[in-house]
């Protein structure tokens, strides 16, 4: 690594006191650390804990997630395609536990932001827990990070999300629409120089004045859109008070907030008997928020805050649904989902939202820039309606509407590369394809061989 620049030093002296010297050795002596996370509707956490065998170790902040002792190739492997795990930094996960705390604590349905989404580690921590009147917009403001993030959100198959590109002051318009906000905004990634060289090479102290200005800008712009008495949980992966403690008390004091501090809140994720105990052991509890990093506990850096809104704010307009589609039947679907019509530049298309989420959906659909949302179930092409590989993985498909055909690895890796199957003991016609009896999408069956329909853009390039 490179030389640690002084004024970095000092900057992390000053915010995180005496353990800064941690962190300090810690960048100096240490690897990076790899972290898995189940998604609890297609694989269980002990199946995943077996599956990396016995370098897996739990995360004490995550019930779903391990520490890998080294890091596997894990495009290589069908099961991560299918979205039955997420790849992502153990401290990072620490923000989605918090929000998962606060959605268990409600006793009615929400609606939650994830205001930079992108690439979807904490929106797919999100999806794994939503309730079934709950609803998820996942933002990402750059359009190919947001592609990104929408094949996550698609691959890990809760239909009551959707995937949007907008930028922050867009929100500005659906006043008191959110009861949650995250807003991991971009910052000068001090808790990613183990990672990233790039990050290091990047840092200056006028690069973090820079960065310190813009997340208040980007909070200033989305703070209409959360409801009075609302939830901001606000995260950084960096150090520095500027960015950390010192806007959090910025957005107090200009916008109308005011802090939880993680070891006085009630919640679920502190597992030590102590009620005044830190929910994460060795993590640094600062004026307003909490630090994990490197030298404090496994994992990168990442700073995290709760924030409820004191300020008065008016709602904004409420969810209606036009008449803009027609409602069909479809034996695809589980009950409690509803399939329409719906017109787009690539032809008719049908897809599904959940009846108890259908006009929510919709609403932000029509306010916003959406990429992805509800579920693509199918195109209409002459006769035949065309499956779509969202469903295939989406929770609400009904795999007894097709035959399926398990693939070994190779197969597996076959189709996610897009190229065609020979799958001659299958019936002709379409097929959902699975691996290990998790789907990956579909095939068309010819006899001779099996027309592959697993998108262009996702395919697997190694």
């Amino acid at each position: 690594m490179a030389p640690l620049p002084k004024e970095f030093i000092d900057s992390l002296r000053a915010a995180i006191g005496g353990r800064a010297q941690d962190v300090l050795d810690a960048l100096e002596s240490e690897d990076g650390v790899v972290g898995v996370r189940a998604n609890p509707a297609k694989m269980e956490p002990g199946a995943l804990c077996s599956r990396f065998g016995v370098g897996a170790q739990p995360v004490p902040w995550r019930a779903d997630a391990f520490f890998l002792d080294s890091r596997p190739t894990f495009a290589l492997d069908p099961l991560f395609h299918a979205g039955a795990y997420y790849v992502q930094d153990p401290s990072a996960m620490m923000v989605g536990t918090i929000a998962d705390s606060l959605i268990a604590q409600s006793d009615s349905p929400l609606r939650i932001l994830d205001l930079c989404a992108a690439p979807g580690g904490k929106s797919t921590c999100l999806a794994s827990v939503l309730r079934g009147g709950d609803v998820l917009v996942s933002n990402e403001v750059i359009g190919s990070r947001a592609s990104i993030l929408a094949e996550n959100m698609v691959k890990w198959g809760n239909p009551n999300t959707i995937v949007t590109n907008n930028d922050p002051k867009d929100f500005a318009r659906l006043a008191a629409s959110f009861d949650i906000i995250l807003a991991d905004v971009p910052c000068s990634g001090e808790g990613m120089f183990r990672k990233d060289p790039e990050a290091l090479a990047q840092w200056s102290p006028e690069n973090v004045k820079l960065c310190a200005a813009r997340q208040r800008r980007i909070v200033a712009d989305v703070w209409p859109a959360l409801k009075e008495g609302g939830w901001l949980l606000y995260s950084t992966c960096t150090f520095n008070s500027s960015e950390n403690d010192g806007n959090v008390e910025w957005i107090c004091r200009e916008l109308g907030a005011e802090v939880v501090l993680l070891s006085n809140a009630p919640h679920s994720f502190c597992r030590q008997s102590e009620p005044d105990s830190l929910p994460v052991e060795g993590a640094v509890e600062t004026r307003c928020g909490l630090q994990l990093g490197m030298g404090l506990t496994r994992g990168e850096g990442q700073y995290v805050a709760l924030l409820r809104k004191t300020s008065a704010q008016k709602a904004g307009p409420q969810p209606r649904v036009g008449k803009t589609s027609r409602k069909v039947p479809c034996d695809w679907l589980e009950s409690g989902v509803a399939a329409y019509e719906q017109s787009t530049s690539a032809g008719i298309m049908l897809k599904a939202y959940p009846e108890q989420t259908e006009t929510q959906l919709r609403f932000f659909e029509s306010s916003l820039r959406a990429i992805r949302s509800g579920v693509a179930v199918a195109y209409v092409k002459g006769r035949d309606l065309v499956p779509q590989t969202d469903l295939a993985l989406s929770r609400v498909f009904r795999r007894e509407a097709f035959a399926q055909a398990e693939l070994t690895r190779d197969q597996a890796l076959q189709f996610l590369r897009c190229a065609a199957l020979q799958l001659p003991d299958a019936p002709r016609g379409f097929n959902v394809v699975t691996y290990e009896y998790l789907p990956l999408g579909f095939v068309k069956n010819l006899g001779n061989r099996a027309n592959n329909l697993f998108p262009q853009a996702w395919r697997l390039r190694m």
